[in-house]
């Protein structure tokens, strides 16, 4: 397809498309993007996005498949020469930022074909399911202490009292990072993350390179010291493999960093939003104290509901055709997993709230390649803190006004949530 032909089509559909107002960075569709994602699954092609040069895929069916498609991929670098990348990043403003570049840019997140494929492996390895259930008893301990230290208090912020405490602990005792550490490191998990989203600024971008390096200087640090005294946790396991020429130093710290971040906000923002739809559909929570054999679906909808990460973007890396649309290579597309699951093609009543939900094929953790290699721990945290509680609660109530929502497209989470409990 010509240049001139495909700026005719994108033009020609920009101008159907100019009655849709997409505001992902507005307090409204904070609030509520569902209105504006039954919108744009209304339409009959993907959605150009100009600000961001994205095509938005919506429905269920194309981010599904977009998620498997094998010429789909998270990074230019390949398919691309060094010359093209570097001038798409500077048009895009994510070049001179030397640290960013190297350990979360190019991490097992976005990276593709063998070197995706090699360390993909040695991280699901480690993250088995059977090593997630091993460490089971290690999270009911800590998650009984803290909800009973949450229950003398009685009324807390759900958000900054309780779930930003549980998966950084986690993941950082599953890494080997001290207690009182994991603090900081959700602060420089928050601040790095933060620069994908579509409305980052220079200040984004500065804030995101230094943390980044402040996070490196910490992981390097912390690799030193298990190279002199080895333990049995995961930072320890992979410096073996970096040892035995599996990964390099680059790729160590990298992949340490993104377990860290993954583990981090995601499952603190769907902890949030699912206490939050318990709450407003009180029914369901009253069906899940009387049967409590539903805890494990009602997690899974609660990652359907309000998924957390409702935006991953994906390149063309040759020409392709999309809901019958042709699509030159370099395209860029932004899949919309938080549309996809309340697409009522694939789901019935998608809006409801069913902790019994079944089936129930969201695609919260994504599809392919990029499968989320933390579903199983995300999923074992979520399940031991709400068995808690409810075991624990003859009430949960929400104090205040409505709470509100992070902004921006990339994440989905509440601020704060202000609640009561009332203890057995």
């Amino acid at each position: 397809m010509s240049l001139a032909l495909q700026n005719i089509i994108r033009s020609h559909q920009i101008t159907q498309q100019s009655a849709l107002r997409f505001e992902p960075e507005s307090v409204e569709f904070a609030q509520d993007p569902y209105a504006t994602y039954e919108l744009l699954r209304g339409q009959s092609k993907p959605f150009y996005f100009e600000a961001a040069d994205i095509w938005l895929l919506s429905r269920y069916e194309a981010v599904d498949a977009a998620a498997r498609h094998p010429k789909l991929v998270r990074s230019l670098q390949s398919f691309m020469t060094i010359d093209e990348v570097a001038a798409i990043t500077r048009r895009a403003n994510w070049h001179n930022m030397p640290n960013h570049s190297r350990f979360v840019q190019t991490s097992l997140l976005d990276s593709d074909g063998d070197v995706h494929f090699r360390l993909r492996l040695i991280v699901l390895r480690e993250l088995s399911k059977n090593f997630v259930l091993k460490v089971k008893p290690t999270i009911q301990a800590y998650v009984d202490t803290l909800v009973e230290q949450t229950l003398e208090r009685q009324e807390i912020d759900f958000i900054a009292d309780l779930a930003a405490h549980v998966p950084g602990h986690i993941i950082g005792n599953i890494l080997g990072v001290p207690d009182e550490d994991c603090p900081q490191l959700r602060l420089w998990s928050e601040d790095v993350v933060q620069f994908f989203d579509v409305g980052r600024t220079q200040q984004h971008k500065q804030l995101a390179e230094r943390a980044t390096t402040e996070f490196y200087l910490y992981l390097k640090d912390l690799i030193a010291d298990r190279k002199r005294h080895p333990k049995n946790d995961l930072v320890s396991t992979l410096l073996q493999a970096q040892i035995a020429g599996e990964l390099n130093e680059t790729e160590l710290i990298s992949t340490c960093m993104l377990i860290l971040m993954a583990g981090h906000g995601s499952t603190i923002d769907v902890l949030g939003t699912g206490m939050y739809a318990l709450i407003k559909h009180p029914q369901e929570l009253q069906r899940l104290r009387q049967q409590p054999q539903h805890l494990a679906t009602a997690v899974q909808e609660m990652f359907r509901y309000d998924s957390p990460l409702p935006f991953f973007h994906r390149y063309a890396s040759e020409d392709v055709v999309l809901m019958g649309q042709e699509f030159p290579k370099g395209t860029k597309f932004g899949l919309l997993y938080g549309s996809a699951n309340r697409d009522a093609s694939q789901f019935t009543e998608p809006d409801r709230f069913d902790i019994s939900r079944q089936p129930n094929r969201h695609i919260a953790f994504g599809r392919g390649a990029h499968l989320c290699l933390g579903n199983h721990l995300s999923r074992l945290d979520m399940e031991v803190i709400f068995s808690r509680l409810i075991e624990r609660t003859r009430n949960i109530e929400m104090m205040g006004t409505e709470p509100k929502y992070k902004g921006g497209l990339s994440i989905r989470g509440l601020e704060t949530l202000s609640l009561r409990f009332t203890a057995k």
